[in-house]
C-alpha cells in the first residue's frame, strides 16, 4: 500500500522550495511535488493528511550507547538528587523497592556533583552509612568516573597498595585507603569486572526498553558507541528477536576489535573502530593545552601516549575502517590530528575513511581547520550548553566556555557536523539538542557564545543529512528525495518556523520506519 503524505510543511533537507506532498511506496519514497501531481501519479495511494503538522526524515543518531542506555534503565536513578541526603535517600528507596537482600549489589546512575549542594563528589563513608549491608557502586552523569563504598571497594580487589591504572586515577586519603572516588579508567575497567550481570532475559527486556525510548524520539539507527563482546551478544540476541530498530556498532579498538569485522546480524551491524583520548570536561578531566581556571598547571589529562594512538589509528587505515575518538579538550583534539597525519603519512594512505571526532567540546578554529583537510567529522555534544554550560564558565572561565560546541566555524568552514546526546549521559533526545544548537543557553539562563550559534535547518543537519554522511549512508538515508528510504517522523510544529525557545518543546507524534510505523504518540 502506497502513501501519500500532505497538508503540512515538509522539511526534505535537501534544499530548494519545499514539496507540497509525498509519495512512499514500498518502504521508500518514491516521488515529491505537488498535491495534484503525486494524487495524479498513484491515485490508489492512502491520503495521511497533516493537518498542520511536519513531516520530516527521521533522526539518525551519531553517538551513543544504547547497550548502555539499556543497563542503566533497571538501576538506581540518581540525577535528581539534589544533595547527598536526597542521593542516599534514593539509594535506600531503590533497595527497598527492588527488595535487594544484605550483600547483594546496589547500583545508582546519573548523579552530578555539580548539581549537588555539596559540589563534591560522595566518599565511601557516605555510601558505607547510606547502604552498610551492600556493595554499593554509584556512577556520574558523564560516565566517566563513579564512587564505592567500602564493600565494592573490596570486591573489586581496590585497597592501599593498589596503584592507578594508565590513564585513571584511584583517590585516596591520607593514610593511603581509598576514598572510594575511582576516574576514568579506575572506573570504566576496574568497576565494570565485579558488576553482577542480569539475566539475558532481562537484558532483553532492557534492551527493548531501550529502543522504544529512541524510537519516541524519532530515530530510525542508534550507535553502540564502544562495543565490546558483551554489548556485541547483546545486540545480536536483540536482532535475532526482531529489534526495529537499526543499531551500529563501533568496536572497542583496546578490548575487542576483533569485532568490526562481525558480518551484519539482523538490523545490526559494525561500522568500525572506537578509542577514547581524554576524560570529561565537567568532571576536569578532560585533556586541555591551558590549565583549568583556578589552578597554576593542572590541564587533565591523556589517556594514551602518541605511540599508542598513532597505532591505534594506524590500524583503522590498515583494516579501512572509520575510527571514532573520544576528545573533549583541545589538547586531546590536537593529539588526535597529530597521530593521525603522522599514521596518514606512514601509511602512504589517502583515504582517511571519514574519522569523527566525538564530542569535539572544546575544540579550536584552527583545529577544525585541520579537521577539513583530514574529512575529520566532528560530532558535537551541543547539549552541554543548557545541561554544564554553568559548570564550564567555573572550569574553564567565560572565555573558553563560550567557546564549547563551536557549530557556526564548523558551518562556516564547510565542515558537515553532526550532534549527538551521548547516552545515557542525557535521554536520546534530538529536538533537545537543535535548541541548545540554536539558543545556547545554560540552566541559569546565561548565554554561551551567541556568535556561534546556528539556525534550526542547520542544526537538523546533524541529525538527518550529516548524520547520514558520517555513517557513509547518504544515498539510502538523511532526507526526503526519491529513491531513498522512507524514514520519516512527524512533528507537532516545524522547528524552522516555531520560536527558537520553543524548540524543545515540540513533540514526536509519529516515527515511520521503511515506509512502517514503528512508534506513535499515545492519544
Amino acid at each position: 500500500m502506497s502513501i501519500r503524505y500532505f497538508g503540512g510543511p515538509i522539511l526534505t533537507m535537501e534544499g530548494g522550495p519545499r514539496p507540497e506532498a509525498v509519495l512512499v511506496s514500498g518502504g521508500r519514497i518514491t516521488a515529491v511535488g505537488t498535491e495534484e501531481e503525486l494524487k495524479a501519479l498513484d491515485p490508489g495511494a492512502r491520503a495521511v493528511d497533516l493537518e498542520g503538522r511536519a513531516l520530516l526524515p527521521a533522526f539518525l543518531d551519531p553517538h551513543s550507547h544504547i547497550s548502555a542506555v539499556a543497563s542503566t534503565l533497571s538501576l538506581a536513578q540518581l540525577g535528581t538528587a539534589e544533595n547527598f541526603d536526597t542521593l542516599t535517600a534514593l539509594l535506600r528507596q531503590f533497595r527497598q523497592s527492588r527488595r535487594i537482600p544484605a550483600g547483594e549489589w546496589v547500583i545508582g546512575t546519573g548523579y552530578d556533583h555539580n548539581l549537588l549542594n555539596e559540589g563534591v563528589h560522595p566518599s565511601r563513608h557516605l555510601l558505607d552509612t547510606a547502604l552498610p549491608e551492600n556493595p554499593c557502586l554509584i556512577a556520574h552523569a558523564s560516565g566517566h568516573m563513579g564512587v564505592a563504598n567500602s564493600e565494592a571497594l573490596r570486591r573489586m580487589g581496590i585497597g592501599p597498595d593498589t596503584r592507578d591504572p594508565e590513564g585513571g586515577r584511584i583517590v585516596k586519603e591520607a593514610d593511603g585507603t581509598p576514598s572510594g572516588y575511582l576516574e576514568e579508567t579506575a572506573f570504566t575497567r576496574l568497576a565494570a569486572g565485579a558488576m553482577p550481570r542480569p539475566t539475558p532475559e532481562q537484558e532483553l527486556g532492557d534492551l527493548r526498553a531501550a529502543e522504544e525510548c529512541y524510537l519516541s524520539h524519532g530515530y530510525v539507527l542508534a550507535q553502540d558507541g564502544m562495543t565490546g563482546k558483551r554489548e556485541y551478544a547483546l545486540l545480536s540476541a536483540g536482532a535475532r528477536a526482531g529489534m526495529r530498530l537499526d543499531v551500529v556498532g563501533y568496536a572497542d579498538l583496546c578490548a575487542a576489535p576483533e569485532l568490526a569485522g562481525e558480518p551484519p546480524v539482523g538490523n545490526f551491524s559494525m561500522g568500525g573502530y572506537k578509542i577514547f583520548l581524554d576524560g570529561s570536561p565537567q568532571g576536569r578531566t578532560a585533556w586541555m593545552s591551558e590549565p583549568y581556571a583556578g589552578e597554576s598547571a593542572y590541564r587533565g589529562y591523556p589517556i594514551w601516549e602518541d605511540k599508542q594512538v598513532t597505532e591505534f589509528i594506524s590500524t583503522a587505515l590498515r583494516d579501512g575502517r572509520q575510527l571514532l575518538a573520544h576528545c573533549n579538550g583541545d589538547a586531546a583534539a590536537e593529539q588526535y590530528l597529530r597521530c593521525f597525519d603522522a599514521a596518514l603519512t606512514a601509511a602512504g594512505a589517502k583515504d582517511p575513511h571519514r574519522p569523527v571526532m566525538i564530542h569535539a567540546q572544546l575544540v579550536r578554529r584552527d583545529q577544525l581547520e585541520r579537521m577539513g583537510k583530514l574529512e575529520m567529522i566532528p560530532s558535537f555534544f551541543a547539549a552541554h550548553l543548557w545541561y554544564w554550560g554553568d559548570t564550564h564558565l567555573r572550569n574553564f572561565g567565560p572565555r573558553r566556555a563560550a567557546l564549547i560546541s563551536p557549530l557556526k566555524w564548523a558551518e562556516e568552514l564547510g565542515i558537515p557536523f553532526t550532534l549527538h546526546q551521548d547516552s545515557p549521559v542525557i535521554p536520546p533526545d534530538a529536538l533537545e539538542s537543535v535548541w541548545c544548537a540554536v539558543n545556547r543557553l545554560t540552566r541559569k539562563g546565561k548565554t554561551l557564545g551567541h556568535e556561534l550559534a546556528v539556525s534550526a535547518e542547520a542544526a537538523l543537519r546533524g541529525v538527518t543529512t550529516h548524520a547520514a554522511r558520517q555513517y557513509f549512508m547518504e544515498a539510502e538515508r538523511g532526507s526526503i528525495a526519491p529513491g531513498k528510504r522512507a524514514d520519516l517522523v512527524i512533528l507537532d510544529g516545524d522547528p524552522t518556523a516555531v520560536a527558537p525557545e520553543r524548540i524543545r518543546d515540540l513533540r514526536v507524534l509519529e516515527t515511520v520506519k521503511g515506509g512502517e510505523t514503528v512508534y506513535r504518540q499515545p492519544s
